[in-house]
């Protein structure tokens, strides 16, 4: 599936060329344990040899799956956006910085925050990596005042961003996280419980 330039700070290339190479999209949600596990794996043990071991053969796309039943979903893939508009090469580490404290982000410690004040908390992580927190609030604090014509559902500047993704994730029929698509088929055999060698295994087998 074709990457908005918009969002591409979510892609993981190793010395692209104009060839075709294989593409890997990562649906993940910041707020599942799976998730985290997945992708502290591979962007710890596998994607810093992705270069050396398979140069212009492939790249991972991170495809930010929103989970509806834990209602902090939406606003952690928020910030998640709010990086891409403002630091696209921050948009991986961000990622890792979010699923180290996504617990803080789990229905128990959100059920009393209001809305922006965990904004906020996102902003504050996202200075962690380099951000700067008062832009990245910016364009997820929600105003309590109305929007044009009276609308009372007046969204932030990222709201657009999201819909785009839930949009192209609804396109694929992706359900569960994490969910695999190699070269845009589901890949079922990879799991989240895979170790590094294990993923290195599936690549040296898959990736020509």
């Amino acid at each position: 599936m074709a990457l908005a330039p918009k969002f591409a700070g979510q892609a993981y290339s190793a010395n692209v060329s104009p060839k075709a190479i294989h593409t890997i999209e990562l649906y993940l949600d910041y707020v599942c344990p799976f998730s985290a596990k997945m992708f502290n794996t591979l962007y710890n043990s596998v994607l810093p040899n992705v270069p050396k071991k398979y140069p212009a053969k492939v790249q991972f796309l991170f495809r930010q799956q929103i989970q509806p039943w834990h209602p902090s979903s939406t606003l952690v893939h928020e910030a998640g956006a709010a990086v891409l508009r403002l630091a696209p090469d921050k948009f991986w580490p961000f990622s890792e910085a979010l699923f180290e404290h996504q617990k803080e982000f789990f229905d128990v410690n959100v059920v009393h925050e209001a809305r922006n004040d965990t904004y906020r908390r996102l902003a504050k992580l996202a200075g962690s990596v380099g951000l700067e927190e008062s832009k990245v609030f910016e364009l997820l604090e929600i105003s309590d005042k109305p929007g044009e014509g009276g609308s009372l559902n007046v969204g932030n500047k990222v709201t657009d961003d999201v819909k785009l993704m839930v949009k192209a994730n609804r396109r694929v029929g992706v359900h569960v996280t994490p969910t695999i698509l190699f070269d845009g088929i589901e890949e079922g055999s990879i799991s989240s419980s895979f170790t590094g060698q294990q993923w290195e295994e599936w690549l040296d087998k898959n990736v020509k």
